[in-house]
């Protein structure tokens, strides 16, 4: 059988919607990592503010971004990452798909590749794409084991007004079902797409011809959705 690659795709971005951090890590189904390129870019790192929301007291606070912007200085300073323009981040995804032709994936593609576009990353040229997001939710998330493990660690989101919530079917969540190892994400772009995506990908693989069920793969909104109920309901659900 054909070898088959994936390139991993994950941003980190400012207040205007572009990319300053930029990671596609290109690997095999069994998580072989072939190449990668990490970076932050030029025209909007250190240029426009980093993500964040005044409303948030936890990692996304206003109150962090010193602290995340002195991790990514002293990345830059150990050698950790580079900084390149956007010119050479396209140059580097064309080489890499006319070496690999990989399938491109990312944990809400749409939203990585809205963000790209608005930076000038161009990911029109892979010729086949999914959301590993989606497919964590079809193929992963409605397991009877999974919603246990949510139970077990308490990974729900917020209640709604009518007391109601929804279990979490975020990277770190999900990648903490599929390695037993449930450990905070940092939130920069290499080590989510390499530590969290990549495992749950290759969960996602594991079959038996080593291909993506698109078939199973679902909108992570309206499964959530549809899935909105009292912790008591879920609970008597997984007895």
């Amino acid at each position: 059988m054909k070898r088959q690659y994936f390139a991993v795709l994950d941003t980190e971005t400012t207040l205007d919607d572009t990319v300053m951090d930029f990671a596609i890590v290109i690997c095999d189904r069994h998580g072989k990592i072939y190449n990668s390129c990490a970076v932050l870019v030029r025209e909007f790192f250190d240029t426009t503010r980093m993500f964040h929301d005044k409303n948030n007291n936890g990692f996304w606070a206003s109150a962090n971004l010193e602290r995340r912007a002195n991790n990514y200085n002293a990345m830059i300073s150990d050698g950790r990452r580079m900084v390149a323009s956007v010119t050479a981040i396209n140059n580097w995804i064309n080489k890499c798909i006319g070496t690999y032709d990989p399938i491109l994936t990312a944990y809400n593609l749409a939203f990585d590749s809205s963000k790209c576009a608005n930076s000038g990353i161009v990911l029109d040229s892979f010729t086949s794409r999914f959301c590993l997001w989606q497919a964590a939710v079809g193929n992963i998330c409605r397991s009877k084991k999974y919603k246990r493990f949510v139970l077990d660690n308490h990974r729900f989101n917020n209640a709604t007004d009518k007391g109601n919530m929804t279990f979490k079917t975020d990277a770190e969540t999900v990648a903490g079902f599929v390695t037993g190892n449930l450990i905070v994400e940092p939130h920069t772009a290499l080590e989510d797409a390499r530590d969290f995506e990549i495992p749950i990908l290759q969960k996602i693989v594991r079959s038996k011809d080593g291909m993506v069920n698109h078939s199973l793969c679902a909108d992570p909104e309206i499964n959530l959705s549809a899935t909105m109920v009292r912790l008591d309901r879920l609970r008597r659900g997984l007895e």
